[in-house]
C-alpha cells in the first residue's frame, strides 16, 4: 500500500532509506538544510526541499502533519535531532521515527515523544551476528514478547521427503509453518500433506528460542 513519507536529513541513513522507499514505489519528501545534498537527490525523491528542521514555521509550511510517517535521520547533531523530534510532535505529526546515535540519545528521543527510535548500526550488527551464528536462518524478524519469524533452510536429511504432518513441527518444535519456498515453488499456509525437501526454505513463527533451536537441528546434513 502506498503511503507518504518525509525524511529529515540526507546523510547515509536518510539517503539509503529514501532509495529503498522509492524502489518500493512510495511517495517521499526529503528535507535538508544543505543545498548540495538536496540537489543531489532531487531526481530521486518525489519532492526535495531545502529547509532547517529546527524552524517550526518551516515544518508547518511543509504540512508534515499530513504525512503518514516522518523520519528524523539527522546524523551526529543530537541537539538538532531532539529539537526536530519535539517540533514534529508539537505540530501534530502522527508517527515520528527518530535515528539515535547511542543509548542516551535513544532514551532522550523516547522521552520527548518519538513514536519509534532506531539505531541502524546496532540493528545491522545484531542481524549480522545472528547470521554468523545461525547460517541457515536466512531472515529473522523479532516480533516482540520473545516471539520471532524466521526463514530457515532445510539441510538435514532427517527432514527430507516427509510431510508436515509426519514431522509435526507444531507439536515437536513449537512452531507454525507460514510458507515453504524452493527454486520452483512457493506455498503459502501449506497443507499437512505438503512434502518438505532438503533445500526448501521454511518460514516459521514461534518463540525465538524455538526458532533458533529448530535452525540448529535442520542445518546439519545427516
Amino acid at each position: 500500500m502506498k503511503q507518504t513519507y518525509a525524511i529529515v536529513g540526507l546523510g547515509r541513513f536518510g539517503s539509503s532509506l529514501l532509495e529503498s522507499l522509492i524502489d518500493a514505489d512510495q511517495e517521499v519528501l526529503v528535507i535538508d538544510k544543505n543545498p548540495t545534498l538536496v540537489e543531489n537527490y532531487m531526481d530521486i525523491a518525489t519532492h526535495a526541499v531545502i529547509a532547517d528542521a529546527q524552524d517550526e514555521d518551516a515544518l508547518r509550511d511543509l504540512d508534515l502533519a499530513s504525512f503518514d510517517h516522518v523520519v528524523v535521520a539527522i546524523g551526529h547533531n543530537q541537539q538538532a535531532s531532539i529539537l526536530t523530534t519535539i517540533l514534529l510532535k508539537d505540530i501534530g505529526v502522527r508517527h515520528v521515527i527518530a535515528k539515535a546515535e547511542n543509548n542516551l540519545h535513544a532514551r532522550v528521543l523516547d522521552k520527548v515523544g518519538a513514536d519509534q527510535v532506531v539505531r541502524p548500526e546496532n540493528e545491522m550488527a545484531h542481524r549480522l551476528a545472528e547470521q554468523l551464528m545461525t547460517p541457515n536462518l536466512l531472515n529473522f524478524i523479532d516480533l516482540g514478547d520473545k516471539h520471532s519469524l524466521g526463514e530457515i533452510k532445510i539441510g538435514n536429511l532427517r527432514f527430507a521427503n516427509k510431510t508436515i504432518e509426519e514431522i509435526d513441527i507444531r507439536k515437536n518444535y513449537g512452531l507454525n509453518i507460514i510458507a515453504i519456498r524452493s527454486e520452483d515453488r512457493v506455498v503459502i499456509t501449506p497443507e499437512p500433506d505438503e512434502i518438505i525437501q532438503v533445500g526448501d526454505v521454511l518460514t516459521v513463527a514461534g518463540e525465538t528460542k524455538d526458532v533458533k533451536h529448530f535452525e540448529s537441528l535442520v542445518a546439519k546434513i545427516k
